[in-house]
């Protein structure tokens, strides 16, 4: 039984609202079908204080680890920067490329503003 459990993200919401469910289920079942058991919720879209929300019951997935589920990349990216598993490399690459892009797009910005543009008459 153990060896085909997964911890992963079911979604819910709509198109423009995402919402997601952290559960435990089948590996070999379907994202948004029946699961064993609901472990916590996350929501990715920032709120008005530009925080994404996450809510964990970490005794019950301790409890499941335990067992033998594994999480899914993702679960487990997102379980690294709750605090429960070490956080995985490619979310400070991601983030490094996330800061490369910013400055390259505020560099951009900054020469588009000091450019003077010509009227034509």
């Amino acid at each position: 039984m153990s060896k085909h459990l997964a911890i992963r993200f079911a979604l819910h919401g709509c198109a423009n609202r995402p919402f997601f469910h952290l559960v435990v289920l089948n590996q070999h079942k379907a994202r948004n079908s029946r699961p064993i058991e609901v472990l916590g919720s996350y929501d990715p879209m920032p709120n008005q204080n530009n925080e994404k929300l996450i809510s964990i019951n970490f005794e019950r997935l301790h409890h499941w680890i335990g067992i033998g589920a594994q999480p899914n990349k993702t679960a487990a990216e997102i379980l690294g920067l709750a605090g429960y598993f070490p956080i995985a490399p490619m979310t400070y690459i991601k983030a490094k490329r996330n800061r490369k892009i910013l400055a390259e797009r505020e560099l951009a910005a900054a020469e588009t503003e000091t450019t003077p543009q010509e009227t034509a008459l």
